[in-house]
């Protein structure tokens, strides 16, 4: 079915975005800095104690989990729910939702992530050595499992519909848009609150991905590491964040006179088979994604103005993304504009598909395209229109967002442009 031909109980829209992120806390802030290509990225001082070779990172040091919840409740969770909690927060309060009045049965949270509570891994494992075994919390495994974010945000709102969880490395809050989008089709709950967390910046896992060599080492000018589809990339920024996003019907939304940030038309998942962190040199996984958003959405392909890319800076990754637009777009993709947010954001891994498409909701919300900052030397295996540099001014109707995980797991959603 054509998406124009949808009923509004059909069409599903985010009304609401909560955003915490290296380059803003709540949607004003954030979209700030994405318009004018601010990065985020800077030295942290604990990598540069541990004596780490990657000492620069994208991280939030100025985020208190108590401006979001009690002491207590933050105390009894990892970090990574504690974002996914505040940007909850944020979203609900964005889309001007009074929870108190809605069912709280009918209320959704599908909130995922790539790695879960690493940091509260790493935190435990160094009391169990130094401190002894009596001395390890007794929330510890909680704590850490990945459906915790859920569960949080869940238990903090008092929602009572489903709470959902996908680990699908930097594919997963992609999954969550997916998800969500069918939890209200399939008439689960009337709001679901869908997106993605992540909190990994740590000696551990900075030090794991790094000996991967699949970090940036441009510790003497963090803010111009992370430069997708640039000659000169040598790696990602590692990121935290959490971006979640209120999704309901367009009837829903039109009924509370919400705003309308853009509706969610669809998506397409596959899978690489291929390698454990390599993506398939072909793009295969990839171009199949995206050829399964269009289809399941009712797009054709010229009808893409945008894409929201993967862009994670690495040499593999750009160059493949590239290369994979171009097997499903053709001719049209000299008329594509893709961009990467992560040049600004650094890659918040599990949260990045729900940062990529609250920026690109943002985008056709006010007519604005993200850049891809640091673009400094064309790569030849990189040669589409990557807004370099500067955002841009225009008007778009329909726009894709790339999330493709570690293990092969491809993610891609298209969003559309809705008149207010």
């Amino acid at each position: 079915m054509r998406h124009s031909e949808r009923r509004p109980e059909e069409r599903i829209v985010i009304t609401g975005i909560g955003p915490v992120t290296p380059i803003g806390i709540g949607v004003d802030s954030f979209w700030d800095s994405l318009s004018h290509g601010r990065s985020g990225a800077r030295v942290v001082p604990e990598l540069v104690e541990a004596g780490l070779k990657v000492q620069i990172a994208a991280d939030i040091p100025d985020f208190k989990p108590v401006d979001y919840m009690e002491n207590k409740s933050a105390r009894r969770m990892a970090r990574f729910s504690q974002l996914g909690v505040a940007a909850a927060r944020l979203a609900v309060e964005d889309a001007g939702l009074d929870l108190d009045t809605h069912n709280p049965e009918r209320v959704a949270a599908v909130i995922n992530t790539g790695g879960g509570g690493v940091t509260t891994i790493s935190q435990q494992t160094e009391v169990l050595n130094n401190k002894g075994p009596g001395r390890v919390s007794a929330m510890f495994v909680p704590m850490m499992a990945g459906n915790m974010a859920s569960c949080q945000v869940s238990i903090e709102l008092g929602l009572r519909g489903p709470a959902l969880t996908s680990l699908a490395a930097c594919a997963a809050s992609i999954y969550a848009f997916i998800d969500g989008r069918q939890v209200l089709l399939g008439g689960e709950a009337d709001i679901a609150l869908a997106g993605g967390t992540e909190s990994n910046v740590s000696a551990l896992g900075i030090s794991g991905l790094a000996n991967m060599q699949a970090l940036s080492r441009r510790n003497d000018h963090p803010e111009a590491a992370s430069r997708p589809f640039d000659k000169d990339r040598d790696g990602f920024v590692f990121g935290e964040g959490a971006v979640v996003c209120v999704t309901e019907s367009l009837a829903s939304a039109r009924a509370r006179g919400a705003r309308i940030y853009a509706e969610i038309l669809g998506g397409g998942r596959t899978a690489d088979a291929y390698h454990i962190t390599a993506p398939d040199p072909d793009g295969d996984g990839a171009a199949r994604a995206m050829a399964a958003a269009l289809r399941n959405s009712g797009v054709n392909p010229d009808e893409i103005g945008y894409i929201c890319a993967h862009g994670t800076s690495t040499p593999l990754n750009d160059a493949i993304e590239t290369r994979a637009i171009r097997t499903v777009f053709g001719d049209h993709a000299e008329h594509l504009a893709v961009s990467s947010v992560k040049s600004m954001t650094g890659h918040l891994m599990g949260a990045a598909g729900a940062l990529s498409g609250a920026a690109t909701a943002l985008a056709l919300y006010h007519g604005v395209l993200p850049p891809t900052i640091n673009q400094e030397t064309p790569d030849p295996e990189c040669d589409l229109d990557y807004v370099p540099n500067e955002a841009r001014d225009c008007r778009l109707n329909v726009a894709l967002v790339n999330g493709f995980g570690f293990g092969g797991q491809n993610g891609v959603v298209a969003l559309s442009r809705v008149d207010n």
